[in-house]
């Protein structure tokens, strides 16, 4: 039977965890530099100087969100839709933060929070993994997250930056895709065995429904959720 992670000792943070926590990462340099350099095309194709685009990318650092502001951009700037679309496509993080909350015990609270802004579901998936290993260093997600703040900087940055380059080029060579398989195969990498098939089933099915029937972004909020409580309620009825 598994030790719960609350039962293992403290968690720590330290630059040694964060330095295995950036090499953890360096596969997913090329997906995420892709995702960066088309978030800068789109800046620019949207009429954002490049040096507004590389700030958001620096202080946002949330790729989804930050795509669907661009959508939203316009003058007056509709600043009470773009704070729930941005909240619906970011309430993810409401669990991901709350499934690692035992990882993060015996740390102050300002390394505690200081830790969740880099928090995204890359170094997420790789804390996760790490965590079944024995990783029990929250600066293996911090490494982890500063790599990848670096990386999708520095893409937004040469993406906004390359001109007449556009959206359409991007899907005409296929790396419209690239995020989207790279995210598939992480979460077959994560399941473990049937226990996590009902919850990300339900997850899955909630997720299209509210896409029919609530408003743009709400299907992330609507189908963790239900995948959330779905695996509540199998893992309420282990023996």
């Amino acid at each position: 039977m598994d030790t719960p992670p609350s039962a293992r000792g403290p968690a720590t943070l330290t630059l040694a965890g964060a330095w295995r926590g950036a090499r953890a990462m360096v596969p997913v340099f090329i997906p995420v530099f892709v995702f960066g350099a088309a978030f800068g095309v789109a800046a620019h194709a949207a009429g954002l100087e490049g040096w507004v685009a590389a700030l958001m990318s620096a202080l946002v650092f949330a790729g989804a969100s930050q795509f669907a502001v661009l959508d939203l951009w316009q003058s007056p700037v509709p600043w009470v839709t773009i704070l729930l679309a941005t909240f619906a496509i970011n309430s993810r993080h409401l669990l991901l933060g709350a499934s690692i909350r035992p990882l993060t015990r015996g740390l102050s609270t300002w390394k505690r929070y200081l830790s969740m802004t880099l928090l995204s579901d890359l170094n997420w998936a790789a804390l996760i993994s790490a965590e079944a290993r024995g990783e029990r260093d929250l600066g293996y997600m911090v490494g982890g997250g500063v790599a990848m703040w670096v990386v999708w900087l520095s893409a937004t940055v040469i993406g906004g930056a390359v001109g007449d380059f556009t959206l359409a080029d991007l899907q005409r060579y296929g790396l419209d895709l690239v995020m989207a398989v790279f995210f598939a195969t992480t979460l077959f990498g994560l399941r473990r065995k049937k226990i996590d098939d009902l919850p990300w089933l339900v997850a899955g099915l909630a997720s299209l429904a509210a896409v029919w029937w609530l408003p743009a972004n709400w299907h992330v909020l609507a189908g963790g959720l239900a995948g959330g409580v779905a695996g509540l309620i199998q893992y309420g009825r282990r023996p």
